[in-house]
């Protein structure tokens, strides 16, 4: 025996114990962090279907999976803090404001939601992104008349964001995110004013035609 023998004794057995608290701690909160975002990502497509009695029942019960996952994590900061358990978040976050923003619910907070900020604020931006898919959808189905409000939310969203210059390490990658949400937002705009145009033009030619029939 080395002088040591006793110290790394205690040490294996220390580690031993604590390592295999924190492998049963992340056992039970990773398979739930797939699952909400699982469940997000099925209430976003409800959510976009105007299903939105089935989308508030999966984010009721992925909330209940974050808070299995924050109980789990309690005494575990490092897992807590894991990239997984913010993807959830996120993924939460994102679906809450897009149910909020195509049902015209109130924006729910992140302290209301039991998120973090960082995942919250990617989150919305995503959420904001989601609302060109519903103004594609309202185009195609020459339904005007909500494109205008979602189109200002979004540029209302962006125009929060930009203002948030942090680093990175403390926004979990909002600038990334918000440059994205900036290139669909051009993009959107584009084709909502070249739809709006043809929708005007239509107007315009329908009603010379009724015009020049009863003349």
């Amino acid at each position: 025996m080395s002088r040591y023998t006793d110290a790394l004794d205690n040490l294996a057995g220390e580690a031993q114990a604590v390592l295999s608290q924190t492998h049963a701690a992340r056992e039970q909160a990773f398979p739930l962090t797939r699952q909400t975002i699982h469940l997000c990502s099925s209430a976003i497509r409800a959510a976009h279907r105007h299903d939105y009695q089935r989308g508030r029942a999966l984010l009721e019960e992925a909330s209940e999976h974050l808070r299995q996952i924050a109980a789990a994590t309690k005494d575990h900061p490092d897992l807590y803090h894991a990239g997984y358990v913010s993807d959830a978040q996120k993924e939460y976050a994102e679906a809450c404001a897009t149910l909020a923003f195509l049902s015209g619910e109130p924006l729910v907070s992140p302290a209301e939601l039991g998120v973090e900020l960082a995942p919250y604020l990617n989150g919305i931006a995503e959420a904001a992104s989601e609302l060109r898919r519903s103004i594609l959808d309202a185009l195609r189905c020459n339904d005007i008349a909500p494109c205008d409000e979602w189109m200002q939310t979004m540029d209302e969203v962006y125009g929060l964001l930009v203002t948030l210059d942090f680093p990175e390490a403390i926004t979990g990658g909002l600038r990334r995110t918000t440059d994205q949400l900036r290139g669909v937002l051009e993009r959107t705009r584009g084709d909502l004013t070249m739809a709006l145009r043809q929708h005007s033009l239509e107007q315009r030619l329908a009603e010379f035609q009724e015009g020049t029939a009863n003349s």
